[in-house]
């Protein structure tokens, strides 16, 4: 047997030995705190992103369902007149059998002076018009409702489809979210933080006027209570849930996900900044609310409760001001 074949039998007899004997080695070594937090911070940043893709689904759900309910308004009513315009061209037909067409020969053939003749003929071009008319209303009538129920159609199976997601992505997030606290419990004892002291931290909230007041009074009410995916209150709360909850709270609707939420304030820059504001960050991923001083409250991830931080806190995306 050749030195080379030799040479490689020794490095494969090696290499089997190690793999065995590896796995095990690792498998003693425990992670260290920094360790630990590192994977934390980041499980934690990427499975945000997916709570607020399925807080986006779930808002996507909610305009289709009030599109389902609009169709369906709608249909009602055409399906009335579809049906009476049916009826009118039935009537129509049954008329038609029981007294034969009237032809314009047959106005003609009945003799009679000129001024006759040509009065048959007017009343049979009015009977025409008003048959066609007809016939075209019942066509029109008929088509307009099958459009609206093959819109109807295409939303329901487009909601179908969003729900199956939106059950298939929660799975997700509950599977993730047991390694992450797992994580947690690892490295800090407890899979979340203790609860908080949470008396009268409204009346901790600076005095600001109009709506953004009433919604930055909202945000110090909520301090110290707990990361909640997927909620906006009042016992938990996730980034947007909060935002949203606030500004809910002073009579102003915006969707419960950040990107969505992006959309539909005006972008101001950071100079402009002022209390009520909304500060995003992570590329749409998380988002806080300016509550002034240099100081935002938000929900910051799992595990944690809601906290007031520097608006620094990470690097801002942009902010918004609510319409």
């Amino acid at each position: 047997m050749s030195s080379l074949t030799h040479a490689l039998r020794a490095l494969t007899i090696a290499a089997f030995s190690l793999a065995l004997v590896a796995p095990a080695t690792v498998a003693r070594a425990e992670p260290s705190p920094a360790e630990l937090t590192r994977r934390i911070e980041k499980s934690s940043a990427e499975l945000e992103h997916v709570v607020e893709a399925h807080n986006e689904l779930r808002e996507k759900i909610k305009k289709n369902q009030a599109a389902v309910g609009r169709l369906r308004d709608q249909i009602g009513p055409l399906e009335q007149q579809a049906a009476q315009s049916r009826a009118d061209v039935g009537q129509l037909a049954v008329t038609a059998y029981k007294t034969g067409n009237l032809g314009a020969v047959d106005a003609l053939l009945h003799g009679g002076d000129s001024a006759s003749v040509l009065d048959r003929l007017g009343t049979l071009d009015h009977l025409t018009r008003q048959r066609q008319a007809t016939i075209a209303s019942y066509t029109a009538d008929q088509q307009r409702l099958l459009d609206e129920k093959t819109r109807l159609d295409v939303t329901l199976s487009r909601q179908a489809a969003q729900s199956r997601e939106l059950t298939a992505a929660k799975k997700r997030i509950e599977r993730d979210l047991a390694k992450l606290y797992e994580l947690r419990r690892q490295a800090y004892g407890r899979a979340t933080e203790r609860p908080a002291s949470r008396s009268n931290s409204a009346d901790d909230a600076p005095a600001v006027s109009g709506k953004a007041g009433i919604a930055v009074r909202y945000a110090y009410g909520a301090l110290g209570k707990p990361y909640a995916w997927g909620e906006d209150g009042p016992d938990g709360y996730d980034c947007s849930g909060l935002t949203s909850a606030a500004w809910r709270a002073a009579g102003k609707s915006l969707p419960h996900n950040t990107r969505m939420q992006w959309g539909v304030v005006a972008h101001i820059s950071r100079s402009e900044l002022r209390p009520g504001d909304l500060v995003f960050y992570r590329n749409l991923g998380h988002m806080a609310i300016y509550v002034g001083g240099g100081q935002v409250i938000h929900a910051p991830t799992f595990g944690r409760n809601v906290e007031k931080r520097s608006v620094d806190l990470m690097p801002p995306y942009g902010y918004g001001r609510v319409r």
